[in-house]
């Protein structure tokens, strides 16, 4: 150990004693090397903040109504140039055009893009090949989407085929539904098969492909949310698809149990038995005629219809 401990003693030590034997110019390539180094690293600074201005140009600047980004789509069944998909299938589909050209694009088969800023067609790519700039922030190849507003926090769903936006950490994919639900509902929905693979029972756009947020009744159908607080509005209650109740109807029960207390029968009816059928349970039960409501024997339920028995 001690032999170790003079071996490393000795060119310490004559490295301080010895610096007078260097020679000026020594002196001068060591300094001038030094130079070198820093002079490398201020240029690979300088080229990367030209590359992050270059990636930063343009942004949030250029789009339209439905997604910020820098270039545009050319529509591979029409060959036309629009700002993104939204944008071809409303004016494709608008009422003056002749209902047998009325037609969505296929997404997936978007081949081409034209940069914002350059105006360079070319291969979709999330970087423009002339330019450099970026087209979008969140880019998916398999969808041919770019958007720069990166807050929705974009997703790409293999089992829906599609992007989705709220965060990937937030949703689950139902596979038998057939779609993305809450992280919520994991363990509570009730599951239909293709759930939101149809049109909303209100307002009849395509659920699967909407921008608009859903929501899924108790009963296992979704809507748009904004549908279903308009139906609330009007007082309607019940899915349009099954006529379960969508929401608690306890209190409203309750309510209806008052009334029909405090209002008797005209005497040709007192005795009248109907067959009824609940919506809410499904089960048919023979009751009392009552022009206010019939009562489901079963659930309790007021949601019930006349049956011929």
């Amino acid at each position: 150990m001690g032999e170790v401990a003079v071996m490393r003693s000795e060119p310490l030590q004559f490295e301080c004693n010895d610096m007078k034997h260097l020679t000026e110019g020594d002196t001068y390539a060591t300094e001038t090397n030094a130079e070198l180094d820093h002079g490398e690293e201020s240029s690979q600074s300088t080229n990367n903040e030209k590359t992050n201005d270059l990636l930063e140009k343009g942004y949030m600047e250029y789009g339209c109504q439905h997604y910020r980004r820098r270039c545009r789509i050319r529509a591979p069944c029409c060959n036309e140039v629009f700002d993104c998909r939204h944008c071809h299938n409303e004016a494709k589909n608008d009422i003056s055009i002749d209902q047998k050209l009325r037609h969505d694009i296929p997404r997936h088969q978007v081949k081409q893009v034209i940069c914002s800023l350059c105006g360079t067609e070319q291969e979709v790519q999330q970087n423009c090949i002339n330019c450099g700039v970026c087209m979008g922030k969140y880019f998916c190849g398999t969808c041919k989407l770019f958007d720069d507003d990166v807050s929705k926090q974009q997703y790409h769903c293999s089992g829906c085929g599609i992007c989705r936006t709220g965060g990937r950490e937030n949703f689950f994919h139902c596979y038998k539904c057939g779609c993305c639900y809450s992280i919520l509902l994991k363990d509570s929905h009730p599951c239909i098969e293709g759930a939101m693979h149809h049109d909303c029972p209100v307002c009849f756009e395509y659920l699967f492909e909407s921008r608009n947020d859903i929501t899924v009744m108790p009963c296992g159908h979704t809507i748009h949310k904004s549908c279903l607080n308009e139906m609330r509005e009007h007082y309607q209650y019940s899915c349009p698809l099954c006529s379960k109740s969508v929401c608690d109807m306890s209190k409203v029960w309750e309510k209806l149990d008052l009334e029909i207390a405090a209002t008797p029968m005209p005497e040709p009816y007192q005795n009248k038995m109907v067959w009824i059928l609940c919506n809410d349970c499904g089960k048919t039960s023979r009751v009392q005629f009552h022009f206010v409501a019939q009562k489901c024997l079963n659930c309790k339920s007021y949601n019930t219809r006349q049956t011929r028995g």
